[in-house]
């Protein structure tokens, strides 16, 4: 055991797509120690192996690779193409029933959105905001006043406080589906390889949100590439923090 430690060498290596794009957060893993690190937004990782240790590539939404440490005994730069798996477009279900005239049903067929098949192939986004009941602002029900009507209603909400609940409560709402988008896509390994303990991940996050706003702009863009180069300078501002806190706290 203790020769097999000696015998072992950085091994580094970049991982992108089949598109050459960078992946950040793939997991590797040295199947024969079990160490784990994970590649940085560039796709770039380091990782101690052996020449007859084999390396796993792991990354959600993406099919597995695995590859030996030491490319034809040698131990030179590993280049790792991680392949997306394809998703099933659901079968396009049309509503009305055909009457068996050829020219009438064409015309039905193609009234099927076409926008959200093309939207479901390529992986974008609906275009369709949340369904959230709109909060009373001063200008909608003071402006009508001005014209001899009166939004009893929103008049209500603003005098009540149930418009300033609604807006604290989508706030945090939003925050915490901004914060889950991140966690569902990176690997744990990443936050806590860089020293933010993992009961923490969530606080650095709603931290790098406000100390580096581009990461949320990126988020809501849905742009995970993005969000991580702007999490990387927000990680040592936020382990700074930790320590300034245990300094605080042991004295």
């Amino acid at each position: 055991m203790i020769s097999s430690m000696f015998s072992q060498e950085k091994v580094t290596g970049e991982i992108t797509d089949d598109n050459g794009i960078s992946l950040g957060a793939v997991t590797v893993v040295n199947m024969s120690t079990d160490e784990k690190v994970t590649s940085n937004y560039k796709g770039q990782f380091s990782i101690y192996a052996s020449s007859t240790d084999e390396l796993r590539f792991v990354k959600a939404g993406y099919e597995r690779v695995s590859r030996k440490a030491f490319a034809n005994g040698m131990n030179s730069i590993l280049f790792i193409t991680l392949v997306k798996i394809p998703e099933n477009i659901e079968e396009v279900k049309v509503s009305r029933k055909l009457s068996g005239d050829l020219s009438k049903d064409s015309r039905v067929v193609s009234k099927v959105d076409k926008g959200e098949i093309v939207q479901q192939a390529v992986g974008l986004p609906q275009p369709v905001g949340k369904m959230r009941e709109k909060p009373a602002e001063v200008k909608s029900v003071l402006l009508p006043m001005l014209f001899g009507q009166l939004n009893v209603q929103g008049a209500y909400d603003l005098i009540s406080g149930k418009a300033r609940r609604q807006k604290r409560k989508y706030r945090y709402d939003d925050l915490q589906s901004d914060i889950t988008w991140i966690k569902s896509r990176v690997e744990e390994e990443y936050f806590t390889e860089n020293g933010i303990p993992a009961e923490r991940i969530a606080e650095f996050l709603e931290f790098s949100f406000t100390a580096k706003p581009q990461v949320r702009t990126y988020v809501k863009a849905r742009n995970l590439s993005g969000a991580l180069l702007r999490l990387e300078d927000a990680i040592p501002l936020y382990v700074e923090r930790l320590k300034s806190r245990k300094v605080s706290n042991s004295e």
